[in-house]
């Protein structure tokens, strides 16, 4: 019999201790996460100490920031009527005096045209509120229910920055609740469907409980260090579940497999740590890494989605480690053998496959080419409040000033001139310009001269984007452009700025994970070249659907802005690439296993997808089900990232990791296997590959 590795002794002598430390552990933990829910923040969408961000800092020191949060005021007489007038100033000094506003601005108090609609029905009471983000949310959070609703002549609601996170975390809060309800119990029972067991189905369970509760309480220690996204809690749940189904599926097929070769319970679970264990540890550290690659990028909101997907991947293949092995000592048999552990779907389809590699891997490639077309005419945009639903206060009453007035904040640009600068033939080259519907000085106590700029065109717009250039090179040296178009378009230059760097790093440690596992040169690239293709792929669909408004009726009401956020396409490809890798970490290892038990290269693909096709399918639906509940959410930021995952994954377990991977793989033969000899030095084993052929007493690592 050969030799295994030992087994840790604590799991194998303690399983109920184990167990019992485990469960304490995440009691611990869900004491420690609790309440993190109200310590997140909104925002983070926009790039630091760009050009527009310092005018918007130096704009706020002057008192003329952009406000956190705006009043619509409503009367049918017209807010110039006398009663309405004296409610309009009843409610100015109410929100002037509360606790929290730095300043405040009103039509009643300064009479100025873009505060009053254009129908004369209509104006606005906007306030800068005091503190961080999250001080700026729990102010909007206790001010707004006082001052809306029917205050005598006038129909008050709020809109702005900071009551947009407030029902941004309130939607989210309720997305959640409605995500860890319906997710465990059809995951549970897709788990037992596919495991036919009750007993197995609830390890994948227990793992995802713990990973979730370690991660929020980790998060909540972060919190008192940095600004934790709300939607941070979404990914965990969907993240660490899916990876819980993930590795309990293929830790406990395997346990199944070794007690069907007649090993004893505690030498199966023995095996199932060495080969699958070890697996499992280097599928979590490549999804961690993939994650890790947001964090060089200059966007406060990714960074912190970083953080989670790290955290929870790490302790989802902690968690599976820590109690899976104790679990299956005490279930033991009762978890159940398996007699086949292959699919007989799966085996016909690679053997079909893998005689014609060629036609099969062409013509997948065209599908997933064609599928990746619409992400050609993608465009970027920024969070506002179209990401609510249409129902929730905030997005209605954006969209209402965004009718009535003639010039909306979003609309608005400004130009901070240096104190002595020519104003005026400044603004004379300004109106010139194209797309420009409105340019007027601006009174800022203790700055130099400063336009306000209105645009026609939507600040995601090519026309705004255009505008913006035109501005700041028409500017004297020194002026400084602020503004919502300004913002995006020195938002996407921080991004381009630092994404070859992000690129670099989940390409180069992806393939280091890779060739530790696989010991080849070709296979990591392979992994990568797929994996982008598949990825674009995913974008065109997100594109066609978000951006290009199909499909609405079948995911539910969402704005369609014609553009989408320029966030969620970088968040979605760190975790989906991330999952992408796991999938293909699995079926490499079985080919790999089955090459260094003598098969020849096709017999060895046909092999692997046989013994990985039904786990990586069942596996991706459980992820496809977790993060496709986020699509029924009402937030279209939450919509499209669980849109956008399910699609993927499901595309990639099936399409690519059915189709395109075997037939690399069966046309690349011998080529798969070849490493240089200074590379295949490693832990000693058996055999080595090179160019296909098994070489006794070789060195390369551990058999997967």
């Amino acid at each position: 019999m050969t030799r295994v590795t030992a087994r840790p002794r604590l799991q194998a002598a303690r399983p109920r201790l184990v167990l019992l430390l485990a469960a304490l552990v995440a009691a611990l933990c869900a004491v420690a996460g609790a309440g993190t829910h109200e310590r997140l923040a909104n925002g983070g969408y926009t790039a630091k100490d760009t050009e527009a961000d310092r005018a918007a800092a130096t704009l706020a020191r002057a008192g003329a920031a952009p406000p956190d949060l705006v009043l619509l005021a409503r009367s049918a007489t017209g807010v110039d009527a006398a009663a309405a007038r004296r409610a309009g100033l009843a409610l100015t000094r109410e929100l002037a005096a509360a606790d929290g506003v730095a300043s405040t601005r009103s039509y009643w108090m300064t009479p100025d045209a873009p505060l009053r609609s254009e129908d004369g029905r209509a104006a606005l009471v906007t306030a800068d509120l005091a503190g961080a983000d999250r001080d700026a949310t729990a102010t909007a959070r206790e001010l707004v229910p006082k001052l809306t609703g029917r205050r005598g002549p006038l129909d008050v609601s709020a809109t702005g920055g900071s009551w947009v996170s407030v029902q941004a975390a309130e939607a989210s809060a309720r997305d959640l609740v409605t995500a860890e309800l319906i997710a465990a119990p059809l995951t549970l029972l897709l788990l037992v469907v596919a495991l036919r067991s009750l007993l197995a189905a609830l390890v994948p369970v227990v793992i995802g409980v713990l990973a979730v509760a370690g991660t929020t309480a980790l998060l909540r220690a972060l919190t008192y260090a940095m600004p934790v996204s709300v939607f941070a809690m979404n990914l965990t749940t969907a993240l660490g579940f899916g990876l819980a189904v993930d590795y309990g599926l293929f830790l406990i097929t395997r346990f199944r497999e070794e007690l069907g070769r007649s090993h004893d319970v505690p030498d199966a679970v023995a095996r199932t740590v060495r080969t699958t264990g070890r697996t499992v540890a280097v599928s979590a550290c490549t999804v961690a890494l993939a994650m890790a690659a947001l964090l060089v990028l200059p966007l406060p909101f990714l960074r912190s989605m970083a953080c989670a997907g790290m955290a929870v991947a790490l302790l989802a293949a902690a968690a599976a480690m820590a109690v899976v092995p104790p679990l299956l000592l005490l279930l033991g048999e009762r978890i159940g053998r398996t007699g086949r552990p292959d699919s007989p779907l799966w085996r016909r389809a690679a053997k079909v496959i893998t005689r014609r590699p060629a036609l099969y891997g062409i013509g997948c490639a065209v599908a997933l080419v064609l599928c990746a077309m619409p992400f050609g005419h993608v465009r970027f945009g920024l969070v506002d409040e179209r990401t609510l639903p249409a129902s929730a206060e905030a997005h209605a009453t954006g969209e209402e000033i965004r009718a009535r007035f003639a010039a909306p904040a979003e609309r608005t640009l400004t130009a901070v001139l240096p104190k002595g600068a020519d104003a005026r033939t400044y603004r004379q080259r300004v109106a010139a310009l194209d797309d420009v519907a409105a340019v007027r000085p601006a009174a800022v106590p203790g700055l130099g001269p400063v336009l306000t700029v209105v645009s026609a065109a939507e600040p995601q717009s090519t026309a705004a984007q255009r505008l913006v250039a035109d501005l700041r090179s028409a500017s004297p040296e020194g002026a400084q452009v602020a503004g919502r178009a300004a913002m995006l378009a020195d938002t996407k230059a921080a991004v381009a700025e630092r994404l070859p760097l992000a690129g670099g790093m989940l390409a180069v440690t992806t393939w280091a994970m890779l060739f530790l596992l696989t010991r080849s040169v070709l296979l990591p690239f392979k992994a990568l070249l797929v994996g982008a293709l598949s990825l674009t792929a995913s974008f065109g669909l997100v594109v066609h659907i978000f951006q290009d408004g199909h499909l609405r009726g079948a995911l539910g009401e969402f704005a369609v802005t014609g553009a989408l956020d320029l966030t969620l396409p970088l968040l979605m490809a760190a975790v989906a690439f991330g999952l992408a890798i796991d999938y293909e970490i699995f079926l490499l290892s079985r080919v790999r296993e089955q090459r260094l038990r003598g098969l020849d290269n096709r017999d060895a693909v046909v092999e692997g997808v046989a013994r990985t096709g039904r786990l990586v399918t069942t596996a991706a639906l459980a992820v496809a089900l977790v993060t496709g509940l986020l699509a029924t959410s009402g937030l279209t930021v939450l919509k499209l990232l669980g849109t956008g995952l399910a699609v993927a994954v499901l595309l990639d377990a099936t399409v690519v990791r059915g189709i395109l991977v075997p037939a690399f793989l069966t046309l690349a033969g011998r080529a798969n296997w070849w490493a240089p000899a200074w590379l295949s030095r490693g832990g000693r084993v058996r055999g080595v590959l090179r160019f296909g052929r098994v070489v006794r007493g070789g060195d390369v690592g551990a058999v997967p």
